[in-house]
């Protein structure tokens, strides 16, 4: 997971500053997120998967699909 966060994020060009902007963290506390340091908590591997338009399985390395699920119908 740790891997494919900071993939993501350098595939995009943005800085750890830019994502822990957008997560409302600090960059320490995303910096410990890519590398393992700190667990990553739901809600922000969410808050992930919709920033780099992705499942969070594939964030998790569940899936090699790096296009997002379809939306559920209600």
């Amino acid at each position: 997971m740790y891997r494919r966060i900071k993939e993501m994020r350098e595939d995009s060009d943005f800085t750890q500053k830019d994502v822990a902007a957008y997560l409302q963290v600090s960059r320490t506390a995303y910096s410990g997120y890519e590398n393992g340091h700190r667990g990553v908590p739901t809600e922000v591997l969410c808050l992930l998967a919709d920033f780099y338009g992705t499942s969070v399985d594939y964030l998790l390395g569940r899936t090699d699909e790096r296009k997002p699920y379809p939306p559920v119908s209600r």
